[in-house]
């Protein structure tokens, strides 16, 4: 191990690692982060289109098709993390970077205006297609952004990249408000909503596709040192001189490899198992938000004002809680810890799920105030806590020749819990109400904070290949 050490490409390693915080990083962060941002407005935003395609003339949906339609991108990201992060593994970054861009814009733009009306079935293949290109784009970003930065403000980059989401969160809500109040018709509207999402996706894929490899999967996996220290020199100005002496390198680690290395099995299980836990409580709440917080309506609203309504009370809880969260985490990680936040984060929502699930006459219109204070506190917290660190942790913990694989099956997991909990939200809630959905919800992040302090380390301000243990697999 140590005879690995010594003769890995530790230049241009530390010098990456050691690096001040730069502008290549904040390039890097806006070239990733756009993708977020579109993730995050192209995954919530259908919850409000769902309700309003009645209003625009469509036939009325049944329930199955209503879950089919909003969780359908979420299971197709299943297949797009899995995908590109194995690509990113075995072809490299720069091969697909960029690719899942091009399947957003095609998702967006063909689900607003490929879809004809009562098209049920058209806006699911489409909405397909947008959630391969999302779940690529989970696995892609995070492992670039992870090779580009910095020890000390590894977690604040990682995180800026993912708290994009909470402007597409925010932007969704509020872009439909200025439509429905604006005199747009639904029959527009619905159409519109949808094909905006495809605006910053395009806005960001050439720059994506004209990135160089990461000058460290040049160097380790590769073996092209001159050509990583070529491609550090031109995009982020550190200049290093080259080495004569032969160069250690990684295994290529096949996936059978990966998936017979005990400790890969446990991080693949701590990773995807508290990534699933919150994303089936953040994406179940938030796309079937217009639903769940119906009962906050007077029943003589009806039609476009109640939809304004609902979406009036989401942008409110994610503009006060969700937005501020994310930013909190992002900016703190780095000093109080991933475990430690996770750990709060879970707990918290724990907390205020479990109270609203035990306590039913809260989820009523005669508790308005004291219903979206308790719901307002667990979006926090699972923005300062869980969201944001499941989206951390996989790029710091897998081995560079894994890292594509690990944040991908990571990511899926995550996606499988978002699909889940989205799809069967409605049923749910029909059957046990949301007090019983929110004691399910309650259990599941229990279980999300034994699987964190019981298998995830902290890595706060080691380094990446400290972290990962790249070392041991050095051939």
């Amino acid at each position: 191990m140590n005879k690995g050490k010594k003769n890995a490409p530790s230049n241009l390693v530390d010098a990456i690692n050691d690096s001040a915080a730069s502008g290549f990083h904040y390039k890097t962060w806006l070239i990733s982060g756009l993708g977020f941002f579109t993730d995050a407005y192209d995954l919530f935003i259908i919850g409000i289109v769902v309700s309003l395609l009645p209003i625009a003339g469509w036939n009325s949906i049944p329930a199955f098709q209503i879950a089919l339609v909003s969780s359908t991108s979420l299971v197709a990201a299943i297949i797009g993390a899995t995908v590109f992060g194995r690509l990113l593994d075995r072809l490299g970054r720069k091969a697909v970077y960029g690719i899942e861009l091009i399947l957003m814009v095609a998702g967006a733009l063909g689900s607003a205006l490929l879809t004809p009306v009562n098209g049920v079935y058209f806006l699911i293949a489409w909405r397909f297609v947008l959630g391969v290109g999302i779940g690529g784009d989970y696995a892609t970003s995070s492992v670039i952004m992870s090779e580009y930065s910095n020890t000390r403000n590894r977690g604040r980059f990682i995180g800026m990249v993912f708290s994009m989401q909470s402007i597409g969160l925010l932007a969704g809500p509020l872009i439909a408000l200025a439509f429905m109040t604006g005199g747009v018709s639904p029959a527009m509207t619905w159409r519109a909503l949808l094909a905006i999402g495809a605006i910053p996706a395009a806005v960001v894929v050439y720059y994506r596709r004209k990135m160089p490899e990461t000058p460290k999967y040049s160097a380790l996996v590769r073996g092209e040192h001159s050509a990583a220290l070529s491609n550090l020199r031109k995009y982020t100005g550190i200049a290093l001189k080259s080495s004569k002496r032969k160069v250690m390198t990684v295994r290529r680690l096949s996936l059978y490899q990966i998936l017979s290395n005990r400790r890969l099995v446990v991080l693949i299980i701590a990773t995807a198992g508290t990534w699933f836990f919150m994303d089936w409580a953040l994406y179940g709440n938030s796309i079937m938000s217009s639903t769940m917080l119906g009962f906050l309506v007077p029943s003589t609203v009806t039609g476009i004002s109640h939809l304004i309504r609902t979406t009036e009370y989401s942008a409110l809880i994610f503009g006060i809680a969700a937005f501020p969260g994310y930013w909190i985490a992002t900016f703190t990680i780095d000093r109080i810890g991933r475990k430690t936040i996770q750990t709060v984060g879970f707990m918290m929502m724990a907390v205020s799920f479990g109270i609203l699930g035990l306590i039913p006459s809260l989820n009523s219109a005669a508790y308005v105030v004291q219903f979206l204070i308790l719901y307002g506190i667990s979006y926090f917290f699972i923005e300062f806590g869980p969201n944001v660190t499941t989206f951390v942790y996989p790029t710091e913990v897998f081995p560079i020749s894994a890292r594509g694989t690990g944040a991908g099956m990571a990511a899926a997991g995550g996606k499988l819990g978002a699909f889940i909990g989205t799809f069967l939200s409605i049923f749910i809630i029909g059957a046990l109400h949301e007090s019983g959905l929110f004691l399910i919800l309650s259990a599941f992040a229990i279980a999300g904070l034994v699987l964190t302090l019981l298998l995830l380390p902290e890595t706060k301000r080691k380094s990446i290949e400290e972290v990962s243990r790249e070392s041991d697999f050095y051939k």
